[in-house]
């Protein structure tokens, strides 16, 4: 067993800013040598990580890739400034968490993060690289899609930097046409933000607050009351262009919606998701 004591572990850490168990790790290499930990520390990169954990990660990119057209994965890998966002090695970090997430088919955070990589979980080893990096960098989220035709698409806000909107839809059809309008929605949802796929994804209660809103709404405006239930009928209407998928105006011809896009190409969108970075 490695000598060392409880009282040795405080003062590495507070020399160091790293955290407990890497700290003890280095200390148990080190053989309880309080410098020779130090170096071990410095050499990994931790230095400082733990100062770092209630930095706010607002900025970022998203990476995302299909695989043989069936299976979207997508992943935000969020840091402190669009400084390292644009940063080669970040870029590069972005890329191997992509292919952590395709090769071990996690479906949800906890599990990506839980993956093995060179001997460490996928979250020892980004923070590891964000401390090289100098900023706090985390796997955000990471999302998965399949279907019968997946299509992936990644947006640029900002010609310096990486792809800050990414998304991935899928429909229930194969070929050309279904490729092709897949990504026709893809982009359109990069654009105009939905938030759910159809009207039966809305919880019931969201409904019924919406419909007593714009009731109270219309009665405070003093509409006739025989008007009443089809001005409510309407702006629940609107509430749900707004927020769903198939009901929205497609960007490309706002005189069709897109439900009536997918239709005219004969399939259905059967998922999707949309990551903005930092949101």
């Amino acid at each position: 067993m490695a000598n060392y004591t409880a009282a040795d572990i405080k003062a590495l850490r507070e020399r160091t800013g790293a955290g407990m168990m890497d700290v003890k790790k280095a200390l148990d290499e080190a053989n309880g040598d309080a410098e020779k930990a130090m170096e071990l520390i410095r050499i990994k990169g931790l230095k400082g990580a733990t100062k770092r954990e209630g930095r706010s990660t607002s900025e970022g990119l998203v990476a995302a890739k299909v695989i043989d057209g069936t299976v979207g994965v997508m992943i935000e890998l969020s840091c402190e400034t669009d400084f390292v966002a644009k940063n080669d090695k970040f870029i590069s970090l972005a890329a191997k968490v992509l292919e952590v997430a395709v090769s071990s088919e996690a479906a949800d955070l906890e599990t990506l993060l839980a993956v093995d990589v060179d001997g460490k979980t996928l979250v020892e080893y980004v923070t590891e690289e964000g401390a090289v990096l100098g900023e706090k960098v985390v796997v955000r989220r990471i999302s998965r899609v399949e279907g019968a035709s997946v299509d992936a698409y990644l947006h640029k806000t900002s010609k310096d930097l990486p792809a800050q909107v990414g998304v991935l839809v899928a429909v229930n059809g194969t070929g050309e046409a279904a490729a092709t309008v897949a990504h026709d929605v893809a982009v359109h949802t990069a654009a105009m933000t939905p938030s759910v796929l159809s009207r039966e994804d809305i919880p019931a209660e969201t409904v019924e607050s919406e419909r007593r809103i714009a009731m109270e709404t219309a009665v405070a405006e003093g509409k006739p009351e025989a008007a009443l239930p089809k001005i409510v009928e309407g702006r629940l209407t609107g509430f749900f262009k707004e927020h769903v998928l198939v009901d929205q105006a497609f960007a490309k011809d706002a005189k069709k919606t897109v439900g009536k896009v997918l239709e005219e190409a004969g399939v259905q969108a059967t998922a999707f998701a949309r990551f903005r970075v930092g949101s």
